[in-house]
């Protein structure tokens, strides 16, 4: 079989990080160290570091010092959400989380990838929506384009390729269904 992949001839020139390459060394820097390093219950800290590079934090957020943040400016948190150690935003594209959001430890949220038949394997990105009361669990790995809806939860472990229906909980790879989160007697 003939390789028909060029990788030689890749160009993301039409792509835009949002900021200047300066800003862009100037965030990894900070992230690498201030950020990186603040004691355990710093979030606020945090939170001020990472709105000072443009992303919108809402009140009483916690992230965790070892999260990363690939475009900070890309990243949007709703009020009370929870971001666990070594969550990775791959933020080429938007990463809405919405208000009382749990993103658990080692989960990957990632916007972009490549598309697999263009011999060049041009850049595809997309952004990721996790609305209100959402929980994504350890281990997870989101997709590019994804919405995981109103009060959702993906277990962990999980490989989450499609949108997730409000209220129900899906587990797997890739992640199926597996029952409702709350019966409707149990909503507020």
């Amino acid at each position: 079989m003939e390789n028909n992949i060029k990788l030689e001839r890749y160009n993301q020139d039409w792509y835009s990080r949002g900021r200047n390459g300066l800003i862009v060394m100037i965030w990894w820097f900070v992230q690498a160290t201030m950020f990186r390093f603040s004691l355990h219950n710093m979030y606020k800290w945090r939170n001020f570091l990472i709105r000072l590079f443009g992303a919108n934090i809402g009140k009483g957020v916690r992230i965790r010092s070892n999260a990363k943040f690939t475009y900070p400016w890309k990243v949007s948190i709703g009020d009370y959400s929870w971001i666990g150690d070594n969550v990775q935003f791959y933020s080429l594209d938007e990463i809405h989380i919405g208000s009382n959001c749990v993103v658990s430890q080692e989960s990957y949220l990632c916007t972009g990838s490549h598309n697999i038949k263009d011999p060049h394997f041009g850049l595809i990105t997309k952004p990721i929506v996790i609305k209100d009361g959402a929980w994504v669990a350890s281990d997870v790995f989101v997709y590019p384009g994804v919405t995981i809806n109103e009060m959702a939860v993906v277990a962990a472990r999980s490989t989450v390729i499609k949108d997730i229906p409000a209220n129900e909980v899906h587990a797997g790879s890739p992640a199926k269904y597996v029952k409702k989160r709350f019966e409707e007697d149990e909503l507020l």
